[in-house]
């Protein structure tokens, strides 16, 4: 491979830690999110949940947090196309708040799925 090809990927990657940083310092919801991730892991621990039980716990935490990072990305593109307030521009941020919505009830509903045995047995 090219040494310039590795430098452009090797770039790719500083810049999507750059968002991910963005996202941390600046955006509350994707740090309730991360602490969500985190009671969810101490418990997956705690009860020492089966492998498949970690992927499916892991599939669901990144959904939610890619899911609030698009949320995020929608909103800035919306903040900068149309930096006044308008009911077009409302709809389409509460649209894609929907979907950060949507994937965290599914995500607890398979959180409950999975840890009902395991609290219940």
């Amino acid at each position: 491979m090219p040494v310039k090809y590795l430098k452009g990927r090797i770039q790719s990657f500083r810049y999507a830690l750059k968002g991910l940083k963005a996202m941390f310092y600046s955006h509350e919801n994707f740090k309730i999110h991360l602490l969500a991730a985190l009671v969810v892991h101490a418990a997956g621990f705690y009860y020492s949940v089966a492998l498949r039980d970690w992927a499916v716990l892991w599939i669901c935490i990144t959904v939610v947090l890619a899911a609030e990072v698009f949320n995020t990305a929608v909103e800035e593109i919306i903040n900068l196309l149309h930096p006044e307030h308008h009911p077009k521009a409302g709809l389409i941020k509460d649209i894609a708040a929907a979907a950060v919505l949507l994937t965290a009830i599914g995500s607890v509903v398979c959180g409950l799925l999975i840890f009902w045995p395991y609290v219940f047995a």
